[in-house]
């Protein structure tokens, strides 16, 4: 009996692998953004259909992670480094809204297309739209619906243009939000995010060139 349930829980971890993996290619190869997406189509893909084999997002973004390496190794590594270093200077030209990086490209899966996303924190949101406004940088206006903790979400202003190439996307938070980040999509535990101290640092360790 626990040799069988031993190799049935065997069969759904290397189940739950080969999901993470296709999953991780769907993204890479296919430009779906959405976890839960590209977990569903890779388990029609594959044909496993039972909820316990569904790799976790954080599962998959590993597995996201190691295709990267793999198959668009110095690639992959040259974009990103593009974009964190873009995201050094920008968030040395937002220094007053105390920026944090985020998502892909703090966390290394950011593809070709992914935008530099840094979250600016500000007692009033106008005070941003100013800012760009007196800058004389043409931003596209949004709204993000982010959760704070379990119980509650809400919903933020966003600011999206282009510099350098590159696609910038800024949620505006509270002060309040430099304690305790947002939600996370992918585990819903707090959002990893870096200061710029924190991101030179990165850099320097990660794409040693750069520093």
């Amino acid at each position: 009996m626990h040799h069988a349930r031993q190799h049935a829980e065997t069969r759904t971890r290397e189940r739950r692998h080969r999901l993470a993996h296709e999953a991780a290619r769907l993204m890479a190869e296919g430009g779906i953004r959405d976890f839960h997406q590209a977990k569903l189509k890779a388990a029609s893909r594959l044909g496993i259909h039972d909820d316990a084999s569904l790799p976790r997002n954080r599962e998959i973004e590993d597995a996201l992670k190691e295709y990267q390496r793999l198959f668009n190794g110095p690639q992959h590594g040259a974009g990103l480094r593009q974009r964190r270093e873009a995201a050094l200077r920008a968030m040395a030209f937002f220094a007053s809204f105390d920026p944090r990086l985020v998502g892909p490209v703090l966390e290394g899966t950011a593809d070709g297309h992914a935008p530099v996303a840094l979250h600016l924190h500000a007692e009033s949101p106008e005070s941003v739209a100013r800012f760009l406004d007196d800058h004389e940088i043409p931003a596209e206006a949004r709204v993000r619906r982010l959760r704070l903790d379990r119980q509650r979400a809400a919903d933020f202003d966003v600011w999206v243009f282009s510099a350098e190439g590159l696609t910038f996307d800024l949620t505006v938070l509270p002060p309040a939000c430099l304690r305790q980040a947002p939600l996370s999509a992918v585990d819903e535990r707090p959002m990893r995010r870096a200061s710029r101290s924190q991101l030179e640092s990165l850099l320097a360790l990660e794409h040693p060139a750069a520093s």
